[in-house]
């Protein structure tokens, strides 16, 4: 997977899915219900821990920590320590928003679907 140029969305996405791959079933029943931005941050921390990875032939290179919440992405080896996190903080919690449908409670928006 080599190669210099940005990650696409759909490697992004990958990525996120990746390091929060057990989110979804842990924490089921409060997605269903919908999470306050304090809840999911919390969660989210949780999900990533203190800090992982994935990684292997053809695929993306990914690190995470729970602690900003980030997430670091690339198609080769990266440093976590000088690289930009693709996610980090607010961000990473609006991708959960989007990726798995998470409501907030206090949006009083009402849903156009």
């Amino acid at each position: 997977m080599s190669g210099s140029s940005p990650l696409t969305a759909q490697e992004c996405e990958k990525a996120f899915r990746t390091a929060t791959s057990g989110f979804a079933k842990r924490y089921a029943n409060e997605i269903a219900d919908g999470m306050s931005d304090k809840a999911l941050e919390s969660a989210l921390a949780a999900s990533l821990g203190i800090f992982g990875g994935s990684c292997g032939p053809g695929q993306l290179h990914i690190t995470f920590q729970g602690s900003g919440l980030k997430i670091w992405a690339s198609r080769d080896i990266h440093n976590h320590v000088t690289a930009k996190p693709i996610f980090e903080g607010k961000i990473t919690m609006m991708m959960a928003r989007e990726v798995y449908a998470i409501a907030d409670p206090a949006d009083m928006q009402l849903s156009l679907l």
